[in-house]
């Protein structure tokens, strides 16, 4: 319901390659962390977004969005539901051209703003789940 192939495609193979994910820790459980893996392997540039701001994976980590001294791509989103509406709000703030939600992360008024900004945007998806999809 908020995530159609085409937008999937278009995310994954032509909005850009500097993805901010946000939850990124340097703890390894997370599912963050093996996610961002994967995108880097797919030749993404993944951006740690976290308040300890750790570097993950070789790349500096920032505190926020707002910290990034550079554009982003697409925002990846790893936090609960009810954060991730600001989460989206900060990204089109940050003049982001996409933003995904994962896995159980709902937020269906953040997804109509968000869209409504002209932004792309899928939600309660995995780029690591839809990427080998692709094909």
């Amino acid at each position: 319901m908020y995530a159609d192939d085409e937008t999937i495609r278009r995310i994954l193979t032509t909005t850009g390659d500097t993805w901010a994910v946000v939850g990124l820790s340097d703890n390894r459980s997370r599912a963050a962390y093996g996610v961002a893996q994967i995108l880097q392997r797919f030749g993404k540039r993944v951006v740690p977004v976290h308040p300890k701001a750790a570097t993950v994976h070789g790349e500096q980590g920032y505190a926020s969005l707002a910290d990034i001294p550079f554009p982003v791509d697409v925002v990846d989103v790893f936090v609960n539901s009810d954060l991730a509406g600001q989460v989206a709000d900060e990204a089109v703030a940050a003049g982001a051209k996409a933003v995904w939600f994962q896995l159980g992360v709902v937020d269906p008024e953040a997804y109509a703003r968000t869209r409504e900004a002209g932004l792309d945007m899928v939600m309660d998806r995995c780029p690591a789940i839809e990427i080998p999809r692709l094909g």
